[in-house]
């Protein structure tokens, strides 16, 4: 694995160790705190009609609780980003799950609608770094079938939804929109509880130029995975970066300094376009996505006002809702297994654009008027979590947004422009994978750019 001189990456480590155990106990760990962000924004959907009847709440009132949430992920993205990118990914996991699961408790508590905006706000800053736990993950992950494992670590996502939707279900019926609150803190805190089990990521340490504490990482990965390291000595990617660097910048032609600035000068300009496609892409997944989770929720609860088929009798709404958020929810582990049986595969560019296309075509139907049945690796690590926060943050934009469109609208008996309008954005979302210059499918994690 290692060099001539006996010297070793953390990619050609963790190749050795492979996926075992120890990934796997981290994949619990990672999983948990994706479950915890997943049950925290799918309240969002659940709790709006309970409030806006308890406190007679307006539909532009009743659309600031999930915005205002949307706002504190945006400024939470970056800030958690650059904690983590500076300090750690793992000092980014205790703010994030500190704020989250504080917060989260604390608005079951709210006396008021302004004491439940300003709590919810806090709550979206702990939300907003929850995508530390992802690149936390991967960073431990071996190159092989990366793809894979990512797909079955964003089921975490998806087992989240259907548990909140279970547990607003089975809770707010009888308890309340209180306890719902309450109990759907409860992963965060159990997070928060095992913090100090969770190892720090050797890449990360390699980066910061800390080898020592990442070889006693990956020595203990390779114990619990009864592998043994490579022989030699751990060194980051920089070092062997530099290696090179130095010499192609020995004494040569003028011609050859040249060809490596334009290439520097070509590699600004694919990340630059990749930044903007990305951001593009977050804007307009959040957006659909959410807006889409909104939509139905509104649908389920909505008063039959605009004429069309009710979708669910007055005595029956209030049970409807958690069954239809329960399935839809459900209705995502159909995707996630054929995401993982073919990111591998195609690439990751193909096998995004084919699902973002299949997500457009599949809300055809909900455009005429609805039923019941019908409704029911860029990035190197030195500035990975960081430019992961950045384009996380232009999501949540989307997220900002979403709320306001798919109350406003179908409060305007206007729910066939709002589908329409989450086609050509997840179609665009599509575009953005299409033309991005870079496909990570087989590529290492790299450590600078």
């Amino acid at each position: 694995m290692g060099d001539s001189e006996g010297m070793y990456t953390v990619d050609e480590a963790l190749s050795t160790v492979g996926f075992g155990k120890y990934q796997a106990l981290l994949l619990a760990y990672g999983g948990l705190g994706w479950i915890a962000e997943a049950m925290e924004l799918m309240i969002l959907s659940l709790i709006g009609s309970s409030l806006q009847s308890e406190w007679l709440l307006s539909p532009s009132q009743k659309s600031l609780i999930s915005t205002v949430v949307f706002a504190g992920m945006l400024v939470g993205a970056y800030l958690w980003g650059f904690v983590s990118d500076t300090y750690g990914r793992k000092k980014g996991i205790l703010g994030v799950t500190t704020i989250t699961s504080v917060a989260g408790l604390l608005s079951a508590f709210s006396p008021n609608y302004a004491s439940l905006i300003v709590l919810r706000c806090v709550t979206g800053v702990g939300l907003g770094g929850m995508y530390i736990f992802n690149s936390w993950f991967l960073e431990f992950v071996p190159t092989p079938n990366r793809g894979v494992w990512m797909i079955v670590f964003s089921s975490f996502w998806t087992v989240g939804t259907i548990l909140e939707a279970a547990l607003a279900w089975i809770v707010v019926p009888s308890f309340g929109w209180r306890w719902l609150l309450a109990l759907s803190s409860v992963p965060s805190f159990i997070v928060l509880v095992l913090y100090c089990l969770a190892p720090e990521s050797p890449r990360f340490l390699c980066a910061k130029g800390r080898i020592n504490e990442a070889r006693n990482i990956l020595e203990k990965a390779a114990s619990v995975n009864r592998k043994l390291l490579p022989s030699g000595i751990l060194v980051s990617d920089q070092r062997q970066d530099d290696s090179e660097n130095t010499s192609l910048l020995s004494p040569r032609t003028d011609n050859a300094k040249s060809g490596s600035s334009s290439l520097l000068i070509l590699f600004s300009r694919k990340l630059i376009r990749t930044n903007l496609l990305l951001w593009l892409l977050f804007f307009g997944n959040t957006f659909s996505y959410y807006g889409i989770v909104l939509l139905t929720s509104e649908l389920s609860s909505d008063q039959s006002k605009c004429g069309g088929i009710a979708l669910h009798s007055q005595k029956s709404q209030n049970s409807s809702l958690y069954t239809d958020v329960f399935v839809t929810s459900l209705a995502e582990v159909p995707g996630l297994i054929f995401s993982a049986l073919i990111v591998d595969r195609v690439g990751r560019k193909l096998s995004m654009v084919t699902m973002f296309v299949l997500a457009s075509v599949l809300l055809l139907p909900l455009s005429t008027n609805p039923n019941k049945e019908v409704l029911t690796v860029v990035y190197p690590t030195e500035i990975r979590t960081s430019a992961v926060g950045i384009a996380s943050a232009i999501g949540k934009i989307g997220g900002m947004v979403c709320p306001l469109v798919a109350v406003g609208l179908v409060d305007a008996c206007q729910q066939t422009y709002a589908l329409i309008m989450f086609q050509v954005i997840i179609l665009v979302s599509a575009l953005s994978v299409w033309f991005s210059p870079f496909e990570t499918n087989g590529m290492n994690l790299s450590e600078t750019l």
